[in-house]
């Protein structure tokens, strides 16, 4: 009898002791997947590629797959038919959404950048660069009806020039081939994103005069955003999103520009380590890169500005109806 009771006892101590470690070791819950489609690759969205390469997506359970879809349209044409689930795009894409009449909207809820990434560059070096030496001048321009466009028209119109009758402006030529045509010889001035830039200045080909970014002010620029559809039905997956996104945000506000070209490099492998930290140091310094997800309504009114003047706006589409802060204002209290 005593081998039985003894017997008995080890099986439920062995029991007790197995169902301990399954509570304690049991099987790891499943990361979400979640697929972004960013409309270029782009050092100007850094922070998006640090939440990438410091984990942090990984840390809120996400597993991402990242795609480049080039272009605005291409863009939400995957996110409209599903193909992403998120797109880290301009805001105006999601006004050209709504001005369509759609049943279903695009809401902007993690802002990534805050500035116009591009830079205007000079064919010659000016010892004390003026607006009004645009005037008369061939202007290589970026296409009609983009945010880089219609920040650099904002930007003439600001110093008193008018883009249509000032000067001759070109933009006819496509987004891939309008540095290949400004170093061909095609223009006096040229709008241009980073890289770019700062290569033409390392091949002494042009030199960066003033920035579009400064001169244009707040805007929401680049903005995760995703379907109201997909919002309402993974509320949880759009919070986890935008705790990552905070956490790469308050990250870069805090490293060097040391840090912070180490952690990008590997998604910019083709260009030169000195022109990453060139670039990463020029966003950083005039505050491109957002230090929160929340899209402000001065930011928004300024975005319905540069297009209104741009002719770009049939109606002016309310803060409200495309802009939910509840997620990134969350993340902002919790993310430390």
């Amino acid at each position: 009898m005593r081998i039985t009771k003894k017997w008995s006892l080890t099986l439920t101590v062995v029991l007790l002791l197995s169902l301990l470690a399954t509570a304690c070791g049991g099987k790891k819950e499943e990361a979400t997947k979640v697929r972004i489609g960013e409309v270029t690759r782009s050092l100007f969205y850094a922070p998006e590629y640090v939440a990438l390469s410091q984990g942090f997506f990984k840390e809120e359970g996400l597993d991402v797959e990242l795609t480049t879809t080039p272009g605005g349209d291409k863009t939400m044409t995957a996110l409209l038919s599903n193909t992403i689930d998120v797109a880290l795009v301009g805001s105006e894409t999601s006004i050209y959404v709504s001005q369509q009449g759609s049943d279903d909207p695009v809401i902007n809820f993690a802002q990534l950048t805050q500035t116009d990434g591009t830079f205007l560059v000079a064919r010659k070096k000016p010892d004390n660069f003026n607006w009004n030496s645009l005037k008369g001048s061939v202007f290589l321009g970026q296409r009609k009806g983009g945010m880089p466009q219609m920040a650099g028209e904002f930007t003439l119109k600001k110093h008193g020039i008018d883009p249509q009758k000032d000067l001759q402006l070109i933009q006819n030529i496509d987004f891939a081939n309008i540095v290949t045509a400004y170093a061909s010889g095609t223009g006096e001035y040229v709008q241009l994103f980073e890289p770019q830039a700062s290569i033409v200045e390392q091949e002494g080909k042009g030199y960066v005069v003033a920035s579009f970014g400064v001169e244009s002010g707040h805007l929401p620029y680049t903005v995760f955003m995703a379907k109201q559809s997909f919002m309402k039905a993974n509320p949880g997956t759009i919070q986890k999103f935008a705790n990552a996104i905070q956490k790469a945000q308050l990250w870069v506000a805090a490293k060097s520009v040391d840090e912070i070209t180490e952690a990008v490099k590997p998604y910019f492998q083709d260009i030169d380590v000195a022109i990453i930290k060139n670039v990463v140091k020029r966003y950083k310094d005039q505050g491109s890169f957002a230090t929160d997800g929340i899209v402000d309504e001065a930011e928004w009114n300024n975005l319905l500005d540069v297009m209104t003047k741009a002719g770009e706006l049939k109606e002016k589409v309310a803060w409200s109806k495309l802009v939910d802060n509840s997620y990134a204002e969350k993340a902002k209290a919790n993310v430390k």
